[in-house]
């Protein structure tokens, strides 16, 4: 039996002088963290980051800073290409090109950019953008050829295809499908459908749809050869869960959906073959005895690449659910609740080490560094938090 342990802090004193030392945090972070860093670390160690952001009067656009991935520290991060509200970004597979949903010229659009810049001094040149045709996205995805670009609209209710030209940059819209109806369940969340994140499978032969008001992850086969969208099935989830999120397993086996507002992570078997989804368990990710606080929902959800440790960020809760996976029960384990360090956990990434967890404060404009032990997945504060105006996307790479 797992022991549970957790860390969250409870005192709202304590919340209060935090969030009213952010900026003396964030000062002495800028003058003395570099001092931190051992001289000798080569060029290898430090890898890039990027950060999308919310509209707020203190962000213009998308940010970049680096990771030292033996010390878990964190750059100062810098504008790397203005944009308004560019929140979510993805990474073309195999072309320095990044994505980001964002409004250009008062319409929402995809845009293309290429990294420019040597290591660590990375900057963003605008390739092209296309209207997206139904409203703002909330998540877009790219397939793993490189071809295929697809978007969830969150105040639509659709899903958007695009194609891809060779050099990563947008070809053309080709498909709009939207979703119709809502569950009701939860009024004023659900009284309509919310698509809330998209994504390929890895044999690209289908797409999966989180839809937060339908209460169902809708699933669509997809044909690359005359490339559409075909509606295929479903995966169910318990009413009111509200899915936002979703994960596939490294087993190829499971799928993990995040619940915004059940606040619960349900498991799903996955056959991958037949494009469908068969649910397994759900599991609150915060304690129950929380659950009656106001202001709760979740916004992210990580796999380990071991398969073994899960994360899921808590909005509200202000913390990071560390849970235990076993594939061959698919039991998944709450173990502990760890504070971000920061105000409105939108969203979090696990480097490609393994090794770190950086986790973006919306509200609280950070960006907090967690180091993972390898043997349980828990978390560890880092000391490592740098400024990063209202950071709701952290990106590596290739998702």
């Amino acid at each position: 039996m797992m022991a549970v342990r957790f860390s969250k802090c409870r005192n709202p004193s304590v919340d209060a002088c935090f969030r009213s030392g952010l900026s003396f945090v964030w000062t002495c972070f800028l003058v003395f963290g570099t001092a931190l860093i051992p001289q000798s670390v080569s060029a290898q160690d430090i890898i890039d980051v990027w950060i999308g952001t919310g509209r707020s009067s203190l962000s213009r656009g998308i940010y970049h800073t680096t990771l030292n991935c033996k010390t878990g520290k964190l750059s100062s991060p810098v504008l790397a290409a203005e944009a308004d509200a560019p929140g979510f970004l993805a990474m073309h597979p195999k072309r320095p090109v990044i994505y980001a949903v964002a409004t250009i010229q008062d319409e929402p659009c995809v845009a293309a950019y290429s990294i420019e810049g040597a290591p660590g001094k990375r900057s963003l040149a605008l390739l092209n953008t296309i209207e997206i045709g139904d409203g703002g996205a909330a998540h877009l995805s790219v397939d793993r050829t490189g071809q295929f670009l697809v978007t969830a609209q969150y105040g639509g209710g659709s899903v958007a295809l695009f194609t891809l030209n060779t050099d990563g940059s947008l070809k053309q819209r080709i498909q709009i499908v939207d979703h119709e109806g809502g569950s009701k369940v939860t009024p004023g969340r659900q009284d309509s459908s919310h698509a809330h994140w998209a994504g390929f499978s890895a044999d690209r032969r289908f797409v999966l749809v989180p839809d937060l008001g339908l209460d169902q992850v809708v699933i669509y086969q997809f044909d690359a050869v005359s490339p559409k969208l075909v509606r295929h099935g479903a995966g169910i989830l318990p009413p009111g869960s509200g899915p936002r999120h979703m994960k596939f397993h490294p087993d190829g086996k499971h799928i993990l959906v995040l619940n915004e507002i059940g606040m619960t992570v349900t498991v799903f078997a996955w056959d991958a073959k037949a494009g469908t989804m068969t649910p397994v368990n759900t599991v609150f990710t915060i304690p129950e005895s929380d659950l009656s606080e106001k202001g709760l929902s979740t916004s992210e959800i990580r796999i380990h690449e071991n398969g073994r440790f899960v994360y899921a960020a808590n909005r509200g809760h202000d913390t990071i659910s560390v849970f235990h996976f076993e594939p061959r029960t698919a039991a998944l384990t709450l173990l502990e609740n760890v504070h971000v360090r920061g105000a409105t956990p939108r969203n979090f990434n696990l480097d490609p080490t393994g090794h770190w967890l950086i986790v973006g404060g919306q509200d609280s404009h950070t960006l907090a560094s967690f180091e993972i032990d390898q043997q349980s997945g828990r978390l560890t504060y880092n000391r490592s938090i740098v400024h990063a105006p209202s950071a709701i996307c952290v990106l590596f790479g290739f998702e």
